[in-house]
């Protein structure tokens, strides 16, 4: 028959450095790590402690790298009841403690543990003791169940006695990360010196120590979240070494992100990495009106390719776009930000700055005339001012049509973006206006 070897074999004591972390944008993480054991002949317990205390246990992998085919895992425990003050009151209750005041030295059974501790006294009395007169509570002994961190717990049945590498993976929430760049407008304001950072976030309960790190650009698809953990305490620690950028690769249908190197991830932390170092881009301001979104104010954008020749040509990760300004004395001006999605190579990247100041739009419908039961016209002026003292600009006017619609007049030319938006380019002269008037029939 079978025995159970009762043991502690110490599963964690060699760690063989293998750990890798690969975190998803999507806030949970993939953890794995390669140790060494010893295992005898028949059923082992083996504890595994260290693990994320947000670790979903139904997505463990466990396997023997030594001897895979014999050795069989049988059972699988996460024990999460962490030893705490209330946690020992609770596993004490209707037995001996002993509770020091400053009157002295009280033993007795513990009744109840709420707000004041109700002992039993040996002669029979019952004690209340409030909470501000306890100095010390001392237990005889650590409940058998309660354990100092999350612990995974396996019953492993070995037919291959000795030494065994083993593969240990398993998905954690608790962790995320995303993609902040940094831009600084040049002084002609035709390029932009632009670098990128990762920031990762491990909220997993648990550190990983030299961990091979990478991270995933991309959205898979899970079924079900585990519960929320223990809540979250922040702590910012920043990492810029931008000599050592990240590796990318297509991977599946999504990208990958590698880190040269082995980095430390520790609990409760946020560390920032450099994703590529700064590099200047060719970059164009763009102008633009949508009444829809704003009737007064003009939108400036800052727009660039993420091609090779503009010394970018990789996938971009989601994340936030920051953009500034060198003053004369050299001090950098915050211009703006934007939120951009996931960017693949040779893609427009579109980083909305904030309203133009010196460039004003209004917009007047001004007729509106039925043609029949299912139809009307409108004539619609849009006036752009420009009083910027030498500069012309070019504005990209965005009007939102609906239904059937039919442009039978307009003073400039116009794209169609999709079936229901088109977009005027009108150029406004400096210290100047410019007056876009078109006519449009609508059909249902």
């Amino acid at each position: 028959m079978t025995m159970l070897l009762l043991a502690v074999l110490a599963l964690c004591s060699q760690v063989l450095g293998e750990t890798s972390v690969t975190v998803y944008s999507e806030g949970f993480g993939l953890v794995r790590e390669i140790r060494e054991v010893e295992l005898e002949k028949g059923v082992n317990r083996l504890p595994f402690i260290d693990v994320a205390a947000r670790i979903d246990p139904t997505s463990v992998h466990f396997r023997s790298l030594t001897a895979p085919d014999k050795v069989e895992l049988l059972e699988q425990n996460f024990e999460y009841d962490l030893v705490s003050p209330e946690k020992l009151l609770e596993k004490y209750i209707d037995q001996d403690i002993t509770v020091r005041t400053e009157e002295g030295e009280l033993s007795g059974k513990l009744l109840s543990s709420g707000q004041e501790l109700v002992l039993e006294m040996p002669d029979g009395g019952v004690r209340v003791v409030r909470p501000e007169a306890i100095q010390t509570i001392v237990f005889p002994s650590l409940p058998q169940g309660l354990i100092t961190r999350p612990t995974l717990v396996w019953e492993v049945e070995c037919r291959k006695p000795g030494r065994h590498e083993v593969d240990v993976s398993y998905l954690t929430e608790g962790m995320g990360w995303h993609a902040e760049y940094v831009g600084v407008v040049g002084e002609k304001e035709g390029t932009m010196e632009l670098s990128g950072w990762v920031s990762i976030d491990n909220r997993s309960g648990a550190t990983y120590r030299d961990a091979l790190l990478k991270l995933v650009a991309g959205r898979p698809r899970r079924i079900k979240k585990v519960p929320p953990g223990p809540p979250r305490v922040a702590m910012e620690i920043m990492e810029r070494r931008p000599e050592r950028p990240f590796e990318e690769r297509a991977f599946f249908e999504y990208h990958l992100y590698t880190l040269g190197r082995r980095t430390t991830l520790k609990d409760r932390q946020t560390k920032q990495i450099s994703l590529f170092p700064g590099t200047r881009v060719p970059v164009e301001k763009e102008y633009t009106y949508d009444a829809l979104k704003d009737e007064r104010h003009i939108l400036v954008r800052l727009v660039f390719l993420n091609e090779k020749s503009s010394g970018l040509g990789f996938p971009l990760p989601a994340g936030k776009v920051r953009a500034y300004k060198r003053d004369r004395d050299g001090s950098l001006i915050f211009l703006g930000e934007d939120r951009i999605d996931h960017i693949p190579r040779d893609e427009k990247v579109e980083v909305a700055i904030g309203q133009a100041f010196d460039i004003v739009g209004e917009r007047k419908v001004l007729e509106h005339k039925k043609i029949d039961d299912r139809a009307f016209e409108e004539q619609v002026q849009v006036v752009l001012r420009n009083h910027k003292e030498k500069k012309d600009i070019t504005v990209q006017v965005v009007e939102h049509l609906w239904g059937d619609w039919e442009i039978l007049k307009n003073t400039h030319d116009w794209e169609r973006k999709d079936a229901r938006t088109v977009v005027f380019p009108i150029w406004v002269p400096a210290k100047g206006r410019a007056e876009l008037a078109y006519r449009v029939r609508y059909r249902w």
